[in-house]
């Protein structure tokens, strides 16, 4: 059997508290102005925080299982055309398979233990 495919957020703390008492959310100011959470892959994730959460510390990182978001879920070109997942209805805490702290560390951010972040860098 496969392995699902994670799809991942990066969330500042207050906006991962907000999702869990509400249950759910629209996601950042940027995903609400944009229409749609954005997300990444694996792949994409360690540069996603380089980018736009650069010298932010206090950050959570949620996993997504991208197969339960059914057509909800496109796969649509962005930051140098590669293909990222965007979900266009709320993030549900229904949604989240995992969270995991994201601190910064001295030369980025700290990704959790395992095979799928292994050797990430931005």
């Amino acid at each position: 059997m496969n392995k699902p495919m994670l799809i991942f957020k990066i969330f500042r703390r207050s906006e991962w508290n907000q999702l869990q008492q509400a249950g759910q959310t629209t996601g950042a100011p940027i995903d609400v102005a944009d229409g749609y959470v954005h997300f990444s892959t694996a792949a994409q994730v360690a540069k996603t925080a380089a980018l736009y959460f650069a010298d932010q510390s206090d950050l959570v990182l949620v996993a997504v299982e991208a197969d339960h978001l059914g057509s909800d879920l496109r796969w649509e070109a962005s930051r140098d055309g590669a293909l990222f997942p965007h979900l266009y209805r709320m993030l549900r805490m229904s949604d989240v398979a995992w969270d995991k702290a994201l601190p910064l560390g001295a030369t980025g951010h700290i990704f959790p233990e395992g095979h799928m972040f292994a050797g990430l860098k931005a």
